[in-house]
């Protein structure tokens, strides 16, 4: 009934802005032109309207590259961060400059060539030569932009295997990360989502002796000035590895590898340290302050001050905490990170404590001694005597087997 009292509502609506606008056209002084054809006042209205467009046009982006421009990310962690860097900034001057000269120029001819009953256009069939123009300047801008970008590409994307690069695997799933080192050997042992079970939740082949080992950590280590290859696996959706810092992407495919590459220049003290990440750090400290007195006063609890890291995170829209999905990133010396390796248990150690715990009696498996007959007697029924949460799970247990 609601919905049919709200149809009635918009159909009213309706049928009076159409009377309103027949009483408007009625008022009208007799004299006055009611074509519907522009006359010379409309078309020196709209050439004003488009200069005025114009200028708010390049006043709001010089605004907004002015003000905003501080959220650009700070110098690039990564060897080959300046080249992506580079890439972009002449990719976004040519955008701009010819941005700027096309607009300028369609608003300017709109406004200086508005339609008047005294002007008649002039027809111009074709001109060879200006078509030449405007068609071999973006050829030749577009083929040097992408010639550039091809060999920058090749550049970042092609690992050279001889400077002996830390190889490591980082394995996405919903909703987190897991970084695998690929140990003394470094070459990673073979994996298979078929292999998950217990401990083992990357699927690494225990048979492979490649793999016995690989560390697998959720906190990501990399030595400063050292190459590092990562191979990335999903076990479930398409994920995207994002480094932004680093300025690398890959995404990361269910059922293949794929693969990137870099070398981190700046360690994370280092960046901390930075003009940039220092009054980054402190601008948001205050933020959190002011938000913090607020919780106070309705007596939730406060936010942690803010402490700059870096971080994986994942880039595609993998499901309902895709915003929480990430991993922390410390860039440190090659001493730091040696010592940080060594203390990372391996594959093969796990699996065996794994396989010692399986075979251990379950009446053994506390610390504690089996209680003496008179202990027993001493406790009575409480030893007995069950919670509702075990006997509803013993109670659960009986009917399956039934």
């Amino acid at each position: 009934m609601t919905v049919f009292l709200v149809i009635i509502v918009l159909a009213l609506l309706a049928v009076t802005g159409w009377q309103i606008s027949k009483i408007f056209q009625l008022s009208k002084r007799p004299d006055a032109d009611t074509s519907e054809v522009a006359n010379d006042k409309d078309n020196k209205l709209h050439g004003i309207l488009n200069l005025a467009f114009l200028i708010f046009l390049y006043v709001i982006s010089i605004y907004c590259f002015w003000e905003y421009g501080r959220f650009y990310l700070p110098e690039a962690a990564s060897e080959h961060g300046g080249e992506y860097d580079t890439l972009m900034f002449v990719s976004i001057a040519l955008i701009m400059v010819v941005q700027v000269f096309t607009q300028g120029l369609l608003h300017y001819f709109a406004y200086k060539y508005k339609g008047e009953k005294t002007k008649r256009a002039l027809f111009y069939a074709d001109n060879d030569k200006l078509e030449f123009i405007w068609t071999i300047i973006p050829v030749i801008v577009l083929a040097g932009l992408i010639i550039y970008g091809l060999f920058t590409w090749s550049d970042i994307m092609n690992i050279n295997e001889e400077e002996d690069p830390l190889v490591i695997e980082l394995y996405a799933y919903q909703f987190d990360w897991r970084a695998r080192y690929s140990g003394e050997d470094n070459t990673l042992g073979k994996a298979n989502v078929r292999f998950i079970e217990g401990v083992n939740q990357l699927g690494v082949d225990e048979s492979d002796s490649y793999g016995q080992d690989d560390k697998i950590v959720t906190e990501l280590h990399l030595p400063v000035n050292r190459p590092v290859l990562f191979k990335f696996r999903s076990q479930d959706v398409l994920h995207s590895a994002y480094f932004p810092f680093f300025r690398a992407q890959m995404n990361v495919v269910p059922g293949m590898i794929t693969q990137f590459g870099f070398t981190p220049t700046i360690t994370s003290e280092e960046m901390r340290e930075s003009e940039y990440m220092v009054d980054k750090v402190k601008s948001v400290n205050e933020e959190r302050n002011e938000k913090n007195k607020e919780l106070l006063a309705q007596g939730e609890p406060t936010l942690d001050s803010y402490e700059f890291d870096y971080f994986l995170l994942c880039n595609k829209i993998c499901g309902q905490a895709h915003y929480n999905m990430q991993m922390k990133i410390i860039v440190e010396s090659e001493e730091d990170y040696n010592k940080w390796l060594e203390e990372q248990p391996t594959f093969g150690s796990t699996m065996a404590e794994q396989s010692e715990d399986a075979d251990r009696p379950e009446d053994t498996a506390g610390d504690q001694p089996p209680a003496t007959e008179g202990e027993e007697d001493a406790e009575g029924e409480d030893n007995t005597e069950q919670t509702p949460q075990e006997t509803n799970a013993v109670a659960g247990v009986d009917n399956e087997q039934n």
